[in-house]
């Protein structure tokens, strides 16, 4: 234990995240060779096995599971050392990394821009979670500074904080015979086949919750992965769908998927920036902190006005 090496905790902890020796050399620009004896050299000095290595296939040994978390101590301790000492110079420089769903990825990178011209010595990473659960682990394990997502975790002791209105609405082809009844009733829609997020999505739980509370059963033809999908087979007329305003604006523009105007839509929820509160951000990380809390809404607001102004002018029982 006593010649382990913070290479070694970091070889060791990338391969148990990947589970493959190829796709952790990839991420820390080393060769799988190196990759490998760093591993070997680390079970040698622990006089254990920390992988099981069945062909390509990898997976955590017990005693691996124990010392990840041993492991990621350490590096995460490594890291607020680093904070500390780079808060101590006053540096406006150094990595971030932001996790987001992807339903952010419409806008986030938009501010990034906005912020990196404020911050030219600062070096940003994008972390995209295919849904909810899998940027929740991200966030667990610290591979993100802070994460861009609508509701947050409850299983990790968080700090979240609101900084923008989410409206999610209802959409169609056009041409689609519910636009023919101007502002029908939820029910209307049980009549059509929905095409839905996979259940980890949070838009998938959004939507599942809109309709239980108003005791209305989905016809669910369809569950797909992301929204771009959803949006080509409305598009080509396969169903319904519910989707976050931020994911449709072009669409809209063109004229190509129509918002349905149901009773009690848009859908409002709000934006979050997360972080662990174990975890002490860096200045970079405080600084982007702050930037999103001053200038998301107002970004937003301008990309959502016009369908919520729209929305409010169709439906005279919506208050404004």
């Amino acid at each position: 234990m006593k010649n382990l090496t913070l290479r070694q905790l970091r070889v060791f902890a990338e391969v148990a995240r990947e589970l493959s020796f190829v796709r952790a050399a990839e991420r820390l620009h080393l060769t799988p060779p190196a990759v490998t004896m760093q591993v070997k050299e680390l079970e040698e000095a622990m006089g254990l096995l920390l992988f099981d290595r069945q062909g390509r296939k990898v997976s955590l040994t017990t005693a691996g599971e124990y010392f990840l978390v041993y492991a990621r101590r350490v590096l995460a301790t490594l890291r607020d050392a680093e904070v500390a000492m780079a808060r101590l110079r006053h540096l406006d420089t150094g990595r971030l990394s932001i996790g987001m769903v992807a339903t952010a990825k419409y806008f986030v990178p938009r501010l990034l821009v906005r912020f990196r011209d404020e911050h030219p010595g600062v070096e940003t990473q994008l972390r995209v979670g295919a849904n909810r659960e899998e940027l929740v682990r991200l966030l667990e394990a610290g591979d993100v500074d802070l994460a861009i997502m609508g509701r947050p975790p409850r299983e990790l002791v968080c700090r979240a904080e609101a900084f923008a209105a989410h409206p999610h609405v209802f959409v169609a082809p056009p041409g689609h015979p519910i636009l023919q009844s101007g502002h029908p009733p939820l029910s209307a829609l049980a009549h059509y086949p929905m095409l839905v997020r996979e259940p980890a999505s949070g838009t998938r739980a959004l939507m599942d919750r809109f309709f239980q509370d108003h005791r209305i059963e989905a016809r669910i033809a369809m569950e797909m992965p992301s929204n771009e999908t959803i949006k080509q087979a409305v598009m080509a007329g396969m169903g319904l769908s519910f989707l976050s305003l931020h994911t449709i604006g072009l669409e809209l523009q063109a004229g190509v998927l129509e918002l349905v105007h149901v009773e009690n839509s848009p859908v409002i929820r709000t934006w979050n920036v997360v972080h662990l509160q174990s975890r002490v951000l860096s200045p970079s990380a405080e600084a982007f902190r702050y930037f999103i809390l001053e200038e998301g809404e107002h970004h937003l607001a301008a990309h959502d006005r016009p369908w919520l102004e729209q929305a409010a002018r169709t439906d005279p029982r919506r208050p404004g």
